[in-house]
């Protein structure tokens, strides 16, 4: 666990906090560390959640599939990312949606209760994590935000230029690099893949992006 360390440090949740403080805090926080093969479920739909997630290696991806296995990607969670914060409260009822590994990844649990409530020894940092979460909700809140914003546009063009738009913004580059290949693409802006590739064959042509795999300029 404590070979991790040095990633948790760069970690929103314990971004200001130390090594040597990091791994005391470890065990006031219950922390849990599992490994998952990609492929591998971390959660599932209808599961009861108790813990704060803190992916420490790898890429998850939040999907839903329906009665007829069609599936949408609901977002893609990277290194040093919190998730399931959103499950935690006593009322919040259980999971819907699976969160899945798309490629060989680490994971730690901490006790909500622990994260939240200051512990007898009163952890000299324990005050600066708890503050790092709110901040850390409150920035997904807006990514949520701007996600309904690009699924709100109604051809696939639109939803196509508000995703990189996006993308170029919090990237800081006109040249960017996407979590999905196209596939996933598809899934995330729900929808048709053939009809997204063909849009994007268009765009490219219109002269308003260059493309390979999941590389992307914006002319």
């Amino acid at each position: 666990m404590k070979e991790f360390v040095p990633v948790l440090r760069k970690t929103k949740l314990f971004s200001g906090v130390g090594e040597e403080e990091i791994s005391t805090m470890l065990s006031c926080l219950g922390a849990r560390m599992l490994t998952y093969k990609k492929g591998e479920y971390v959660l599932r739909q209808g599961e009861r959640l108790s813990d704060i997630l803190v992916l420490a290696k790898g890429s998850l991806h939040i999907q839903r599939d329906d009665y007829w296995g069609n599936r949408s990607i609901l977002g893609q969670i990277g290194v040093g990312e919190i998730f399931g914060e959103a499950y935690v409260a006593p009322e919040s009822g259980t999971l819907l949606n699976d969160v899945i590994a798309v490629e060989d990844s680490t994971v730690f649990f901490f006790d909500v209760k622990r994260v939240i409530s200051t512990c007898s020894s009163a952890c000299r940092f324990h005050t600066m994590v708890v503050q790092n979460l709110f901040f850390a909700i409150s920035e997904k809140n807006r990514g949520l935000v701007q996600k309904l914003g690009c699924m709100s546009r109604r051809t696939t063009r639109e939803k196509l230029i508000s995703y990189l738009s996006e993308e170029a913004k919090k990237q800081n580059s006109a040249s960017i690099t996407i979590p999905f290949n196209r596939q996933q693409l598809a899934d995330y802006l729900s929808v048709d893949r053939s009809a997204m590739s063909n849009e994007l064959c268009k765009m490219r042509d219109d002269g308003l992006v260059r493309f390979e795999k999941n590389h992307f300029t914006l002319l």
